[in-house]
């Protein structure tokens, strides 16, 4: 249901504070001092658990595939990397960008695409369910909010490799280690639990 202008200021508002508290929050890990192992850990790492995103609290509701979890962690198949790889790049070329206050009136609404196109989370969905649907274990694909290169909110698809944690993102079609987006990294879902959320606040 479409919000009234003021409703929808009120929404925006709020969505912008929550903002700015994760980046300074975010700001004052990355400027803390870390141990020399910190730079060479290529997987992502939770600092304790948080509340989903605003946008994302019904998404388990909405879609099982996107909080499902295997009783043990599968291995990758030898071919997990090319099938990432090529339903990024379709999921990519395939949806238009756009953003939720001009498809639903609201700051954020976490869905799959529609017809007309759909926002960053939007993509990290689909891009998770057609994962899912090809037999890579969904507790190895890990949505997470993030700041991008120009520190606006954006949100990715993580898969957790063997190797370390790997970004499918809808900005580009290549495949990159989290450490090589140069993004400020806020929450993801549990690796352990993709029911709920951890907070991560960490630079790529």
């Amino acid at each position: 249901m479409r919000q009234s202008s003021a409703e929808r200021v009120r929404a925006l508002l709020s969505h912008a504070s929550a903002l700015v508290w994760a980046a300074v929050t975010a700001l004052l890990f990355i400027c803390a001092p870390q141990g020399a192992s910190a730079t060479n850990d290529q997987f992502i790492k939770p600092r304790g658990g948080a509340p989903a995103p605003s946008g994302a609290q019904t998404i388990c509701r909405d879609y099982a595939w996107a909080c499902a979890q295997s009783a043990a962690l599968a291995k990758p198949s030898e071919d997990s990397l090319r099938r990432i790889s090529a339903v990024n790049a379709q999921v990519n070329r395939s949806v238009r960008a756009v953003d939720d206050d001009r498809q639903y009136g609201v700051a954020e609404h976490w869905a799959l695409p529609t017809s007309i196109g759909g926002d960053c989370e939007d993509f990290a969905l689909l891009k998770k369910r057609e994962l899912v649907s090809l037999g890579i274990d969904p507790r190895r694909l890990l949505i997470a909010t993030v700041l991008d290169r120009q520190r606006n909110p954006h949100a990715v698809l993580v898969f957790r490799s063997d190797e370390g944690d790997l970004v499918l993102d809808n900005l580009t079609d290549k495949i990159r280690n989290w450490r090589e987006t140069h993004y400020v990294f806020l929450q993801m879902q549990d690796p352990n639990r993709p029911t709920g959320w951890v907070n991560v606040y960490a630079s790529g």
